[in-house]
């Protein structure tokens, strides 16, 4: 399936990385290489380091950037192992991570991740992996199918979810996300299948990030491509949902914090010093969620590798 639609925030991204033609960058979420297109594009002797642990993204996205391929390389990979693909890098000048699920995903049926139209449970970014959410969904205990609805998906709903999907399961394995849709409406008050957001839309996400470990993830990817930058590198993150967002808004923060002494301390002893000042948060604009309603949620956070002597 051709991706047609504009990526996310593209010209705030472009302007984010501040591209030097001659610098190393990494996109660490490929998809359908929007992003990577306009990043190649500005490049000369520079190279792009492509990332996605969905080798269907590898393989159409390899199209896409065929005129640029003389400087770009692509990696079967998830950016949770961002320290081993950059392992020959000595630092790179900016990367960028466009979070969450993309749009060829989910308009894919196939692949499970919508409530829209039926298709076996799947939900898996990477293909190769053996969790499905078939499996989380039949398998995962009450406990945890609880927390997880709770947890990363905010849903509050999710207790009584939860048990509908383990009184459900008694009966036969819960195999098609339409039946999934089935009882998740079956386990809520009437109000809230009247309300203007789709009634499984929480729980489907708290699946999704269930079964690819999406925020687990997170910290540990930042704090790698911080110590990866240059001095005057630039690091982009895009979130999609408040879970992502507050995640990286943590995690950022704590990397551009310096001294954590008590205030009266008359000296630092904790030697902690800022690797990253921030720049303010960038939502889309209306043109752009009029044009792309996905984009609603997005927001992009960016970031600048300090120099030693601008501490």
């Amino acid at each position: 399936m051709e991706y047609t639609h504009k990526p996310v925030l593209l010209d705030e991204c472009i302007a984010a990385l501040h591209i030097r033609p001659e610098g190393t960058y990494v996109d660490g979420t490929l998809g359908r290489a929007g992003h990577s297109r306009e990043i190649a594009k500005r490049l000369t002797t520079g190279k792009l380091i492509c990332i996605d642990r969905d080798l269907a993204a590898i393989e159409a996205a390899g199209e896409r950037l065929t005129p640029w391929l003389d400087r770009v390389r692509l990696v079967h990979s998830n950016f949770s192992e961002l320290d081993r693909v950059l392992a020959e890098e000595e630092a790179v000048d900016g990367l960028l991570f466009d979070l969450g699920v993309s749009s060829p995903q989910l308009d894919d049926p196939a692949r499970g991740f919508s409530y829209m139209q039926d298709a076996p449970l799947d939900m898996r970014m990477d293909r190769t992996s053996p969790l499905t959410a078939r499996e989380v969904v039949n398998s995962w205990s009450l406990d945890e199918l609880r927390r997880i609805l709770f947890d990363f998906g905010e849903e509050r709903y999710a207790p009584a979810i939860a048990r509908a999907i383990v009184k459900r399961r008694e009966d036969r394995p819960i195999e098609t996300t339409l039946e999934l849709v089935d009882v998740i409406k079956s386990a809520m008050p009437p109000a809230a299948l009247r309300e203007k957001q789709h009634p499984a839309k929480r729980s489907f996400q708290a699946v999704r990030i269930a079964v690819n470990g999406e925020l687990d993830a997170l910290p540990p990817m930042l704090r790698a491509a911080a110590d990866k930058l240059r001095p005057g590198g630039r690091l982009a993150a895009i979130t999609f949902h408040s879970l992502e967002d507050r995640i990286v808004k943590r995690t950022l923060r704590e990397l551009a914090q310096g001294c954590t002494c008590p205030p009266g301390f008359p000296v630092c002893v904790c030697g902690k010093k800022p690797l990253l000042r921030l720049d303010k948060p960038v939502t889309p604009s209306a043109a752009e969620v009029a044009e792309n309603p996905r984009a609603r949620s997005a927001r992009l956070r960016a970031a600048e590798k300090l120099d030693a002597f601008d501490i």
